[in-house]
């Protein structure tokens, strides 16, 4: 058994060398123990001293392991450090392991590293600087704030860029950081009382947030979700929260009366591109329990005006999986993909074609509805990258559970999803491309097209051109 003790709670150049020590010597992950500064020597186990490697004997991972290892081993776990070094162990036999997002430990990092995302978001959003005076009359400014994991470290630099022109303090439990204007220096952690109760601040954060609470937005759960009740203590804004709340009724009324403006494009294109890296805090492993997850997706915004998520259909294990864009109005209602217009077409090209759907798992790259209402019809509107993206972490746990030996990409939507968003559908409609992880793509349009050529004569010819790309699916699978 050997036991290595780090001197930092959260520096990855120090595990780093520690960990190619180990593997260097062949150490299993069951027999390290990872200590950190907080754990207590204990006079009958020998700490193995940590020197740096200048052999280049460790082999090469890829660097998913490492952007998630920087920010995972922030988190507060304290089998943090294990789990690095159990998945880097197990990199050096499966290269592609960091694509296994259903495997427990990538998933298991997956959701740490989202922890410590939000956590360093929450510092951004919720320190508020407080004026003090020292003896040469210098006005700095100090804050007090309560991380769950240790990201200080990460977050400064953002502070840096913020205030470059001003000098500044953040005090946490665990460590501090200063900012003088022309370095950073980080020391101990501190105490609340370390920073003033009050300033002359105070007024203007009470005011500011008094004016842009906005009554008719206002969503109680989401707002304890987005700022928890725990980091009220520290915002002088929160004293006003329950009243505003108590108002909050009166004052839509009141909004209303005065026929309040609708929000601007910009607003409402920038509001479609968030999206909450937010990974499900169970493990996945099967079909049917991804189904089940998916319910609760909050990946993006789109789960808001939609029905219902619609997951992908079909067996199992099936040879191959057909990849269209996203559900359209009649699969939102029904749940259930490409049982719509497009999915007659869809239907009768692949009877053509001599393919049986019933043998192949069909899915959309994004699974929820994305429309905008006209009247009492729901236009479809096509999904930006950033909802794409997002939707991408379902997609690769179909791929993951299924297995599937062909891809087919219905549309440029389901190709930038597959293949990155340089890959444009005409470079590869038709013609066998090989994925990052080694399964076979074929690119085709979606059966959606066929429907929106005005011209009848291009649209047979369109849709022999799709049914010929079919019979190309049933070739390569024999």
């Amino acid at each position: 058994m050997r036991s290595v003790r780090l001197e930092a709670l959260n520096d990855f150049d120090q595990w780093r060398a520690a960990a190619r020590r180990l593997l260097l010597d062949a150490v299993p992950p069951d027999e390290v123990v990872w200590l950190d500064p907080t754990t207590p020597h204990d006079l009958f186990v020998t700490e193995d001293a940590i020197t740096e490697v200048t052999e280049r004997k460790v082999g090469v991972v890829p660097q998913r392991f490492i952007d998630w290892a920087e920010a995972g081993i922030c988190h507060s776990d304290p089998e943090r450090f294990a789990l690095l070094y159990r998945l880097l162990w197990r990199l050096q036999k499966d290269k592609a392991l960091m694509e296994a997002r259903s495997d427990p430990d990538v998933g298991r990092l997956d959701r740490r590293v989202s922890a410590v995302r939000r956590d360093a978001h929450k510092l951004k959003a919720f320190v508020r600087f407080k004026s003090i005076a020292d003896d040469s009359g210098l006005e700095r400014f100090v804050a007090w704030f309560e991380p769950e994991h240790y990201v200080l470290e990460r977050v400064a630099p953002f502070f840096v860029r913020r205030f470059t022109g001003m000098m500044w303090a953040i005090v946490t439990p665990y460590r501090s950081v200063f900012w003088d204007g022309d370095s950073l220096e980080f020391g101990p952690g501190g105490h609340k009382a370390d920073v003033p109760a009050e300033d002359a601040m105070e007024g203007a954060w009470r005011s500011y947030f008094a004016s842009i609470f906005n009554p008719a937005r206002l969503k109680v759960a989401m707002m304890k979700s987005e700022m928890p009740v725990k980091y009220w203590r520290n915002l002088p804004e929160a004293e006003l929260i329950p009243s505003l709340i108590r108002g909050a009724r009166a004052a839509e009324a009141e909004m209303i009366e005065r026929q309040a403006s609708i929000p601007s494009s910009k607003h409402l294109r920038r509001t479609e591109r968030q999206v909450e890296d937010d990974a499900p805090e169970v493990e996945i492993t099967s079909l049917k329990a991804a189904r089940a997850a998916i319910e609760q997706c909050r990946r993006c915004p789109l789960y808001e005006m939609a029905t219902q998520p619609v997951f992908g259909e079909g067996p199992e294990q099936a040879e191959v999986m057909f990849v269209g864009e996203q559900p359209g109005d009649q699969e939102d209602l029904a749940g259930k993909p490409f049982v719509g217009p497009a999915g007659r077409v869809f239907d009768a090209a692949m009877a053509e074609a001599g393919v049986d759907r019933g043998r192949a798992y069909v899915t959309n790259a994004v699974k929820h509805f994305k429309f905008v209402p006209r009247g009492k019809k729901r236009l479809h509107q096509r999904p930006n990258m950033g909802e794409v993206k997002a939707c991408k972490f379902w997609l690769d746990l179909e791929r993951e559970l299924v297995k599937p030996k062909l891809i087919v990409a219905l549309g440029a939507t389901a190709v930038a999803s597959l293949a990155g968003s340089s890959t444009t559908l005409s470079a590869v409609r038709g013609k066998l491309t090989e994925l990052a992880d080694g399964t076979r793509m074929l690119a085709t349009v979606h059966p959606s097209y066929l429907l929106r050529l005005p011209d009848r004569a291009e649209a047979e010819r369109e849709r022999q051109r799709f049914v010929a790309d079919l019979r190309e699916v049933g070739r390569l699978l024999g």
